[in-house]
C-alpha cells in the first residue's frame, strides 16, 4: 500500500466521520427544539394557570364566563375549584 493509498484511506475516513458528527449535531438540535417547545409550553401554561386562579371571579360575573373559564382550564391543564 502506497503513500497515496494510504493519504486516501485516511481522507474517506475523515470525511465519514465528519458526516456522522453532523449527523449527530442535527439530531441534538432536533431534541433542543424539542425540549425549548415544552419549557415554553410550561411557562406560558403556568402563567395562565395563575391568572385564572386570581380572576376566576371576574369569569363567574360575566356571561359564559363559566364555560369559557373550564374551556380555558382545559386548554391550560388548570384543575378547576367546581
Amino acid at each position: 500500500m502506497g503513500l497515496f493509498e494510504i493519504y486516501l484511506a485516511n481522507l474517506i475516513v475523515m470525511v465519514l466521520m465528519f458526516a456522522v458528527l453532523v449527523f449527530r449535531a442535527w439530531i441534538e438540535l432536533k431534541n433542543f427544539q424539542v425540549m425549548w417547545r415544552e419549557l415554553e409550553w410550561r411557562r406560558i401554561s403556568d402563567a395562565a394557570r395563575r391568572a385564572l386562579e386570581e380572576e376566576r371571579k371576574l369569569f363567574e360575573r360575566i356571561e359564559g364566563g363559566e364555560e369559557l373559564y373550564r374551556l380555558l382550564c382545559e386548554i391550560f391543564g388548570v384543575r378547576s375549584r367546581a
